[in-house]
């Protein structure tokens, strides 16, 4: 299929394109990746009148880590972010879950920040932004705002973007000292969708006891799902902490629907399933970055 006919723009600086969406207003769609926009023309599922392509503007593919986290620009590349150590080492969670993002083709071509906008609940990185408590930054004619994760994913496909406006960066926050993070997801071939995917998270105190375990899942809800599961660990020690019994509280928590790819039960199953080896792959890291 081929795309309905469309405008197009390529500005060159950040000031140009902001210009040109105030401009289009609800009719425009911004161009960085385009792996999930494209597709969506060609199936003529959207209709832009006009499309503001922004890989010509100059300094948005950054990749800057510091202690507080990683920042990561709209046009750096999913592969980009996944070749950096630094941001490896920063939030170890984010190139965990960009492993999963479909093949090395998309990886090359598509963005960090295009995922994030895109607010698919069955991709990853919505649900890692979730589950670290990480921001959007964007930014109009009118000025910019921050956006915090749980207030930015409204809906399936529905990011909290206002006409005019554009999604500049997203910023992950680093773990802690004594934190250990882990994803693991399931899906029918490697690069597929996930049926069911999850995103942990554990912090230990100075006694290497749990101090906080939060669980963050995509496929099993219309916005990444966030479970704070620190009760239901009990503060114990990571070493001892029954994970299975953690992982069947979430399971119970979660409630997902049925579709033609899962049934409701299965997808509930295997969230109970990856939240246990999530938690305990991530408290294995927790203690083993907390050891002297």
């Amino acid at each position: 299929m081929k795309p309905p006919s469309f405008g197009y723009d390529a500005p060159r600086t950040l000031g140009e394109a902001l210009g040109v969406l105030a401009e289009a207003g609800s009719d425009g769609k911004v161009l960085a990746g385009g792996q999930s926009l494209i597709p969506l023309l060609n199936m003529r599922l959207v209709a832009p009148g006009r499309l503001v392509d922004i890989n010509r503007v100059a300094g948005l593919d950054t990749v800057e880590v510091t202690a507080e986290g990683v920042r990561v620009g709209a046009l750096a590349r999913h592969s980009r972010v996944l070749r950096s150590a630094e941001s490896a080492r920063a939030q170890p969670l984010l190139a965990e879950a960009l492993r999963h993002v479909a093949h090395p083709v998309v990886r090359n071509r598509g963005t960090v920040v295009g995922s994030l906008a895109h607010a698919d609940p069955a991709a990853e990185l919505p649900a890692v932004l979730a589950v670290l408590g990480g921001s959007v930054e964007v930014r109009s004619e009118q000025g910019q705002r921050t956006i915090p994760a749980e207030a930015f994913f409204t809906g399936p496909l529905e990011p909290d973007l206002r006409p005019g406006e554009l999604a500049v960066s997203a910023f992950f926050p680093a773990l802690p000292p004594r934190g250990g993070a882990a994803f693991a997801e399931t899906a029918r071939r490697h690069g597929d969708y996930a049926l069911v995917g999850v995103a942990a998270v554990v912090v230990l105190d100075d006694d290497l006891r749990v101090s906080s375990a939060r669980a963050g899942y995509l496929s099993v809800a219309a916005t990444p799902l966030v479970l704070d599961l620190t009760e239901a660990a009990g503060r114990r020690s990571a070493a001892s902490c029954d994970w299975a019994a953690v992982a069947a509280h979430a399971q119970s928590l979660v409630d997902p629907e049925t579709d033609i790819h899962a049934g409701a039960d299965y997808r509930r199953h295997l969230a109970g399933v990856l939240t246990e080896r999530a938690l305990r792959t991530a408290a294995a890291n927790a203690l083993e970055r907390g050891d002297p």
